[in-house]
């Protein structure tokens, strides 16, 4: 039985650099971006669609208790992009994420990659998902506190463009990060996560790249 992240020892690879910005914290104007969710269907998608369903526009990833982790996937592989999505964890309980640069685990629910992280003390994070299994870089509680909107629509950002990722969360940047190991991954598919563990409720709207 997997041991809930939440409850397992996790490690900080290296620090977040966090500062002020307007969001987009990239500069991108709106007009570049492109949809990768359609908020009818989930075409362009692939996974368990008894987890994961559309609703009134909304990618809502619902668990009824889960003993392994389940993602939501593009069929797309990216590169070098940037990420913009609105997200709703409900009652800011669980644990989600959105997965950039990353594929399934061979024979399992599980995905290997970069994970913008979602959840109680892990907002705004960067995680390496069955990879590493470290934070690479951590959100501090102060920016986290000032920042995030409990129980409501978040607007979320990640930046990615070759060793270089930062993640920022209603315009203030929350973790930025330089990969130094040339034998990481820079290309794979976007996913959503449902954590293991206890019943949970995610919502994304607006899921939109534009590609660097």
């Amino acid at each position: 039985m997997q041991v809930s992240r939440l409850s397992r020892r996790r490690f900080m690879a290296t620090s977040g650099v966090v500062g002020v910005c307007t969001f987009g914290c990239s500069g991108a104007s709106q007009e570049e971006f492109v949809s990768i969710f359609n908020g009818k269907d989930l075409s362009g998608w692939e996974g368990d669609q008894t987890l994961w369903v559309v609703e009134e526009g909304m990618l809502i990833g619902r668990s009824p208790g889960l003993q392994h982790n389940n993602f939501l996937a593009t069929k797309k592989t990216y590169r070098n992009f940037i990420l913009r999505f609105k997200i709703h964890l409900v009652n800011n309980d669980g644990n989600s994420g959105v997965q950039i640069r990353s594929e399934r685990k061979k024979g399992s629910t599980e995905m290997i990659g970069y994970q913008a992280d979602v959840g109680p003390t892990w907002w705004g994070s960067l995680y390496d998902e069955s990879r590493r299994g470290v934070v690479l870089a951590q959100a501090t509680p102060e920016l986290i506190d000032r920042t995030l909107r409990l129980d409501a629509w978040n607007d979320y950002e990640v930046y990615a463009n070759e060793e270089h990722i930062r993640l920022s969360i209603n315009g203030e940047t929350t973790a930025d990060y330089h990969e130094q190991d040339d034998s990481i991954a820079r290309v794979g598919v976007i996913a959503t996560q449902i954590h293991s563990g206890p019943p949970l409720e995610v919502r994304f709207r607006n899921i939109r790249i534009r590609e660097l």
